[in-house]
């Protein structure tokens, strides 16, 4: 076989390099989740920064003056933990139900999903970056209720420990509901109805004692995906507590909140292609 040189070949015949169609050019990998999770959390963590630390200071203020107005109704006992804890988580539902509920409702009413639809970022990562910045904001809050509520009613502060699991459990079940409520609300009014609806289902329920409650009330409390975040921690103010029931507790609550958020993430997928 001999080689004829590409300069000798008459005008109009093409090598077998040129004549061959061209390749695709190959894609880039794709965004994996947990890069693209911290990616998106940084980002909102920086945005709702400004905005949402004066919020935050509402939301403590609220829970501590709840506590004050019960500290003449309630003397101690069990009543007292539960005032107690449900105030507590009370400053994770109005921040992570409430808020969050509003701030996905607003960003489907003006567009804004069309940009994250843009990123080449999984949907999960989406929802769980905005979820868990809107929960980091209720660290301190959380702990200076606790703090608070043990000093009014004489609570030991031992095992305020728990709140490292309480807060990240009660606040993905919280935030997951919140954020699924602001998606699959056809109007952003509606959306920031329904986190107010959820936040004072989590004050009447959560920080009323439950043996002051009616039975159908008490059924409905159940429901609630804060309750048991309230329960694992107004248990461990007990001389002994029982913690096979906390730990109980709070897997029932890491469960609820993995269904909250793979429905939060169905509802981004269902908003974003519409």
């Amino acid at each position: 076989m001999s080689v004829v040189p590409a300069g000798a070949l008459p005008a109009g015949v093409l090598t077998a390099e040129e004549a061959a169609p061209p390749r695709p050019a190959a894609l880039g990998p794709r965004a994996r989740l947990l890069p693209s999770l911290a990616a998106v959390y940084r980002a909102q963590l920086s945005r709702a920064r400004v905005a949402r630390i004066p919020l935050l200071f509402v939301a403590t203020f609220q829970s501590v003056g709840i506590m004050i107005l019960m500290r003449g109704v309630v003397d101690g006992g069990g009543e007292a933990r539960a005032v107690v804890a449900g105030s507590s988580v009370l400053v994770v539902a109005f921040v992570a139900l409430n808020l969050l509920a509003q701030y996905f409702g607003q960003l489907r009413a003006s567009g804004g999903l069309d940009h994250y639809a843009t990123l080449p970022v999984p949907p999960a990562a989406v929802v769980l970056g905005a979820a868990g910045a809107y929960a980091s904001f209720t660290v301190p809050g959380t702990v200076v209720t606790a703090v608070v509520g043990c000093a009014l009613f004489g609570l030991p502060l031992a095992h305020l420990w728990i709140l490292a699991a309480v807060i990240p459990l009660a606040g993905a079940a919280l935030a997951g509901l919140g954020a699924a409520l602001g998606l699959l609300a056809p109007r952003p009014e509606l959306a920031t109805l329904l986190g107010q609806l959820g936040m004072s289902a989590a004050l009447l329920l959560g920080v009323l004692p439950p043996e002051r409650m009616p039975e159908a009330v008490r059924l409905t409390r159940d429901l609630l995906p804060s309750t048991y975040g309230v329960e694992a921690f107004a248990r461990t103010f007990a001389p002994h507590p029982d913690w096979a029931h906390v730990l109980g507790d709070l897997a029932v609550c890491g469960v609820v909140g993995v269904i909250s958020l793979a429905v939060a993430t169905w509802a981004y997928r269902r908003a974003a292609v519409r």
